[in-house]
């Protein structure tokens, strides 16, 4: 069945599904102790605790790490409908520092995709709200599925 002959719950079902296929492999966002909060087809909202072995030599959240965080919601938000999708480009605008102890949550949209291609924007904020980084990414469709739709 093609994503467009859907009805909205398999949509979900299978954005669902996709997420906790990618998160059984990404070792990565496992190892940083990032949260998948919420998946629905073309959106993700994911969660991390900034660790104490996240901080920079400032004592702030590493800009790496906010930036996977935002990365890792554009993954799972650029995969949900079950098209193999990886990232072309990705930029970020820092806005504010986080700390040590910070729940970060980064929330990525879908703001247009076609058959091969994605733009997708990824907001970071803090437990407060406060916005933290500005992401956008780029996706590309690669060939294949995340799962198996038989």
């Amino acid at each position: 069945m093609s994503n467009e002959q859907q009805s909205p719950a398999q949509a979900q079902h299978l954005a669902e599904k996709v997420a906790q296929a990618l998160f059984a492999n990404d070792k990565t966002s496992q190892a940083l102790g990032i949260r998948i909060v919420e998946i629905r087809p073309g959106y993700a909202r994911l969660a991390m605790l900034v660790r104490g072995d996240m901080v920079n030599g400032h004592r702030m959240c590493h800009g790496g790490m906010v930036f996977t965080l935002a990365d890792s919601a554009f993954a799972f938000a650029c995969n949900s409908c079950n098209e193999n999708t990886v990232a072309a480009a990705a930029s970020i605008d820092f806005l504010a520092a986080s700390h040590e102890g910070d729940e970060l949550t980064a929330v990525a949209t879908e703001l247009w995709r076609t058959r091969r291609n994605g733009i997708y924007e990824i907001t970071v904020t803090n437990q407060k709200g406060a916005r933290i980084a500005l992401f956008r990414g780029r996706s590309y469709r690669i060939d294949g599925h995340v799962v198996s739709t038989d």
